[in-house]
């Protein structure tokens, strides 16, 4: 099957390198410098257990998802719009496209864009870009998908194609739910880590962490019930569960601000805050991490 990622960064680069490591043709579409690399010599694909080069072909064009069966759609979500729109034209009518993004709006965003169908994913990964196309695992890889994935490749193939590649695909009746609950997640540690400049299993370290995250949790909670929609059982406890699991990581957000890129902390931090505005939900926590997020994201524009 041919598969194609759109937007090779670490995310897209971890699974397009694992299905690719698992026979199938893989095209990733991203920024020049990582095409170059993966182009000369193949992706860089590192994890605890083992350390490969993986054959894929590299693009830097839109137009190579062409003949892709399925598309693993993997841009930041202020890109969604206008990546949907330059991908649309090369997509075939029984395509799917899996969107791999944080937040929560992106599957509808892209869906009114292209000639297929489009599913949303709730990705629980480490990972990060170590240097031009090589990727590093930092932990997890499972993915959560809706039972009902109405596409010509069903949800049933999709859990047995990733988990031929050793990726471990849940089926909900909840998706919703489950992004929100990744949403809260990211909403706990992505802002903090990036201020900071921390890893999580550092991170909950300093004091006043834990209650602040508790806080930016529960407004979360609130907005979400204010939204109609369920949430995982015990969320504070997945959240709090997140550093020792993931302690090297950085969140996208620190790795953003790292290099001097604007994040997306407008579709994280900032949704909550725009959405519990809409809805009468006070989020205050929430308000504050995004307010030092732009600072900082300002800050960095105007040194790069």
């Amino acid at each position: 099957m041919k598969i194609a990622v759109l937007g090779a960064g670490a995310v897209g680069c971890f699974y397009g390198g694992m299905l690719g490591r698992a026979g199938h043709e893989v095209v990733l579409i991203g920024r020049p410098a990582h095409v170059a690399a993966m182009a000369a010599h193949g992706l860089r694909l590192e994890t605890h257990e083992f350390q490969e080069r993986v054959a894929v072909q590299a693009s830097v064009d839109p137009a190579a998802v062409h003949g892709a069966r399925l598309v693993l759609f993997c841009v930041k979500s202020m890109d969604s719009e206008p990546a949907a729109a330059q991908i649309a034209p090369y997509l075939s009518g029984d395509a799917l496209v899996l969107c791999l993004q944080n937040g929560v709006d992106n599957a509808s965003r892209v869906q009114v864009r292209v000639p297929c169908a489009v599913a949303p994913v709730a990705v629980y990964v480490a990972c990060e870009m170590a240097g031009p196309g090589h990727v590093r695992h930092l932990g997890r890889g499972d993915l959560v998908l809706a039972a009902d994935t109405a596409s010509a490749l069903g949800a049933g193939e999709l859990v047995r194609l990733f988990g031929s590649a050793g990726i471990a695909v849940a089926l909900s009746d909840n998706v919703a739910g489950a992004l929100w609950s990744k949403l809260i997640i990211n909403c706990a540690y992505n802002a903090l880590s990036a201020i900071g400049q921390l890893p999580y299993g550092r991170l909950v370290q300093d004091a006043g962490v834990h209650d602040l995250m508790q806080c930016v949790v529960h407004e979360c909670q609130e907005v979400a019930r204010a939204a109609g929609v369920s949430v995982i059982e015990g969320i504070w406890e997945a959240v709090w569960a997140i550093a020792p699991a993931m302690p090297e990581q950085y969140s996208s957000t620190a790795q953003d601000l790292a290099r001097g890129r604007r994040s997306e902390i407008e579709h994280l931090n900032g949704y909550i805050v725009r959405t519990g505005a809409s809805l009468g939900v006070p989020t205050p926590a929430n308000l504050a991490l995004l307010s030092a997020v732009r600072l900082l994201e300002g800050r960095a524009s105007a040194t790069h």
